[in-house]
């Protein structure tokens, strides 16, 4: 029964080159279903492998779980496999992320990190050690455990440079910067995260970065993240021309790939043409090789520390693999930080805060286009389109779609801004309803952005003149957000609106908003904060005609 397994494995393998992925699943069920009991080990694999093609494929989820879940039953039975086990935790680990179960997620992964420390020092055994230590920290980052979070990848960090392999330990640390800047709480601990991204990408070499396309978009993300908040717009317009380029590089390779397999796929096709003489179906198929090796070069196989190629972290053939995903570290760390299309988004969106203070609203505008473009096609994808709701969404669907609806939001937010910056109030008035008809239908993906709601009416009614209306937004968006960086902002926001209406009361109301921000000045980092409180007490001062103050 062994050599029938293999022969439908080596059939589900050529189905899943071909990209008949239901047809390459079927080969592997029937293993699973077959009335001739097969050996656990055979019947674990081929349940491991129809859940990579399950979940790497398709968006059945569910199915994948069930047999993840069959697996570790049987594996119970087996003593050894150890590379199975880990590979059974990791995959079930990556559903329960997909459908939003973070306990049995936290518990799976766990087991796999005790699996792994009793496996001894070896060098297999640290890798899976990492590879839970960095979906821990994802799932204690979502419950807000940040600490906990930066633990589990300072963890997977030590066991990155034990190994001397710093295309992983990069991925920690990229890891633990991201973290910081969610958190922003100690500003040199930031800082100290930011300077040790530089020095570990530096001491990669030039040809293996070359194989870290996602790790270096990840990287350079994450750099302007820092540089905007802490408003270094100038450096941070440096590293958005470096994602462009970078993005250029990969939109003309990706280009390239389309272009082959379009050749491959004719090439193929004519091969199966009946009654082709024996010439041309031999210089068919020498074309069909040499095609599939251009092929190969573009998918960047990952080199280990050593010099040894490591096993592909995708299955399938390598134009979907170059498509779809922009991998961060090597195997078995085969995740991806966002969906390539999502990345894509981010650097417009980037773009678009570093050209707004400049004035360049006309180039602001073709990336807000080009963002939004690509945000509605991926949300197509989705089945979110004309009237549906949040709660039509699949389970799966919802991590992928806030992803996305997030990033509108913010577009459409930026897309305000410039219109009220123009004082065209109308159109600012349109991306605002756009942003409040999203949130009505997606209130609890779209939870987060209440305060940036409130933010923004707030600035539309203070430019119309509504200033009590105008304050009453602000002091409700204050309420509505945990960072003291983004209350002190709203408070800012509040105080010039009642300075704006004149009188004795609104001036005294302005006093308390603004009196607290202006005495702890100096804990914000940036000068965002700092300018809005200074701005905000000179103009009280002048109010008051306190010149010399206000001065």
């Amino acid at each position: 029964m062994e050599a029938v397994a293999e022969g439908l494995w080596d059939l589900a393998e050529k189905q899943e080159e071909s990209g008949n992925i239901g047809a390459a699943i079927k080969c592997l069920e029937a293993i699973c279903q077959s009335q001739v009991s097969f050996l656990p080990i055979i019947e674990v694999k081929t349940r491991l492998r129809i859940a990579t093609l399950l979940l790497s494929y398709t968006d059945n989820v569910t199915h994948a779980k069930i047999h993840l879940e069959r697996a570790q039953l049987l594996l119970k039975q087996i003593p050894s496999c150890f590379e199975l086990k880990c590979r059974a935790y990791s995959l079930l680990s990556q559903c329960y992320h997909l459908v939003g179960t973070i306990p049995p997620q936290k518990q799976t992964l766990k087991k796999g990190l005790e699996l792994a420390s009793s496996a001894g020092e070896g060098e297999s055994a640290k890798l899976w050690s990492c590879n839970f230590s960095l979906q821990l920290a994802n799932a204690l980052t979502t419950e807000g455990d940040f600490q906990g979070a930066i633990r589990a990848l300072e963890t997977g960090q030590q066991h990155a440079s034990e190994m001397k392999y710093p295309e992983l330990e990069m991925v920690f640390a990229t890891s633990i910067l991201h973290v910081h800047l969610m958190q922003w709480e100690d500003a040199s601990a930031l800082e100290r995260a930011v300077n040790k991204c530089d020095a570990i990408w530096n001491s990669i070499p030039e040809d293996q970065r070359q194989c870290c396309r996602g790790l270096h978009l990840y990287n350079e993300l994450l750099h302007t993240f820092y540089l905007l908040r802490i408003c270094d717009y100038k450096e941070a317009t440096n590293h958005v021309n470096i994602l462009d380029a970078a993005l250029e590089d990969d939109v003309q390779q990706t280009e390239q790939v389309q272009k082959l397999s379009a050749e491959l796929n004719k090439v193929e096709s004519r091969l199966l043409q009946p009654g082709l003489q024996q010439h041309k179906k031999s210089e068919l198929s020498e074309k069909r090789k040499q095609i599939q090796q251009e092929l190969h070069k573009f998918e960047h196989p990952k080199l280990g520390h050593n010099g040894q190629v490591s096993e592909p972290s995708s299955f399938g053939n390598p134009k979907s693999i170059w498509k779809e995903k922009l991998e961060l570290g090597p195997p078995p760390l085969n995740g991806e930080w966002l969906p390539k299309s999502a990345v894509y988004v981010l650097v417009d969106l980037m773009a678009v805060i570093c050209g707004r203070p400049k004035g360049l609203f006309k180039d602001c505008a073709k990336r807000m286009l080009s963002g939004m473009s690509r945000i509605e096609e991926e949300l197509g994808k989705l089945g979110i389109s004309g009237d549906v709701r949040e709660v039509d969404l699949q389970h799966w669907a919802i991590w992928m779609a806030g992803v996305y609806l997030m990033l509108l939001v913010q577009l459409l937010e930026n897309t305000a801004i410039i219109e009220l910056t123009r004082t065209e109030f109308l159109e600012a008035q349109k991306a605002l309803k756009k942003i409040v008809d999203w949130f009505g239908r997606f209130p609890t993906i779209l939870q987060g952005c209440e305060n940036t709601i409130q933010m923004l009416l707030g600035q539309y009614a203070h430019s119309l003149g509504c200033f009590n209306e105008a304050a009453l937004h602000f002091i409700e968006a204050t309420k509505l957000t945990e960072s003291k960086s983004m209350q002190a902002m709203c408070q800012v926001y509040a105080a010039i609106s009642y300075i704006c209406i004149g009188d004795a009361e609104s001036s005294s109301r302005a006093l308390d908003l603004i009196g607290p921000v202006y005495r702890s000045l100096d804990s914000y980092v940036g000068f965002r904060e700092k300018t809005g409180a200074l701005f905000a007490s000179g103009l009280l001062q002048m109010k008051q005609h306190n010149l010399q103050e206000a001065r």
